[in-house]
């Protein structure tokens, strides 16, 4: 009979395993988490974490950037990954036969990615583009300068993408030492969900990840925010016929015994929403009966409004996010 319960397992070598069978269709997607982001990132290496991503889909040992790619589209399938404060992710969804590709891609993803000297300067151009396309989004620049107002030594005041200076004099020995660090099965999840049996979903996760070794990493410290004493107000000024409002208050930790009942606060603001990035902290405006869309958008005082509130490893900050 087919299993609906979920497994959760950890390999010898550190690997965590999270199982979810669920087979409603005939597609399973396997993330791949790792436990590094912007947020361990020291000054002068900002934007680290996010160009080792970017890094890691241009080829390993045993698969060239193409075959990379074709793993995923052979079996119709689609992958991406994304960098933020305390994570970094790998995404691949396909139909329940891929299962043995996907798990082979994420294994050298984790253990045998190249580093071509050339592609580390071209990526480096990349990189760059994407930030000055950023600054080119009127909310996205209020953000920054808001985070970084609001936060005064935590590394979570850095941009993720990293600020410019430091893409320029970044190397590729930093960005090897900074994958050799982290992607290691000690510091990492394997999430499958979809259409699997979880023994043997495992029994294949082990065959292809069992063999890599741990690396002992321990996240570095990170200095600890100390209490706002007074309100602080950032005002930018540019030419343009829409304005933006971004209300930045600090907010508890995940783990911390009060993060409940600031996610209710949320919820009675903007709208109750899942707790990932892209339906919370990114998510398109505020739902229509909550209290801030009644009170700002319903009477004409704004065209949208939205709120984020993301689990966070440290204290970081809750955003209102108006458009006028």
């Amino acid at each position: 009979m087919s299993s609906t319960v979920r497994r959760v397992a950890h390999l010898d070598n550190g690997l965590t395993v999270i199982l979810q069978p669920s087979h409603a269709s005939s597609l399973i997607s396997l993330w791949a988490w790792y436990r590094v982001g912007s947020g361990d990132e020291r000054a002068g290496q900002t934007g680290l974490s996010h160009w080792v991503e970017h890094m890691n889909f241009k080829g390993t040992a045993r698969l060239s950037r193409e075959e990379m790619t074709d793993i995923v589209e052979r079996h119709g399938g689609f992958w991406n990954g994304y960098t933020w404060i305390d994570q970094t992710t790998y995404v691949s969804t396909a139909h329940r036969d891929a299962i043995d590709d996907l798990l082979l891609l994420e294994s050298e993803r984790m253990a045998a990615c190249l580093y071509d000297a050339a592609e580390c300067e071209s990526e480096r151009t990349v990189i760059i583009s994407e930030l000055q396309g950023s600054e080119n989004d009127p909310d996205q620049v209020l953000e920054t300068e808001v985070t970084a107002a609001a936060m005064k030594v935590h590394p979570y005041r850095h941009p993720t993408i990293g600020w410019r200076s430091d893409l320029e004099t970044m190397t590729r020995e930093d960005l090897v030492g900074h994958y050799t660090r982290y992607y290691a099965p000690d510091n990492a999840t394997v999430v499958i969900a979809g259409d699997i049996e979880p023994e043997d979903a495992l029994r294949r996760v082990a065959r292809a990840f069992g063999a890599i070794r741990p690396s002992g990493v321990q996240a570095p410290a990170r200095t600890a925010e100390p209490e706002q004493l007074g309100e602080r107000r950032v005002s930018v000024e540019r030419p343009g016929s829409v304005g933006y409002v971004k209300f930045a208050h600090h907010a508890p930790a995940f783990t911390h015994a009060d993060f409940p009942a600031m996610l209710v606060l949320d919820a009675i603001l903007n709208g109750a929403r899942g707790l990932n990035l892209w339906c919370s902290y990114r998510a398109i405006g505020s739902q229509r009966r909550s209290r801030l869309y009644r009170a700002l958008v319903e009477r004409a005082l704004a065209s949208a409004v939205q709120g984020g509130l993301m689990p966070t490893r440290d204290a970081f900050l809750h955003f209102i996010s108006i458009t006028a």
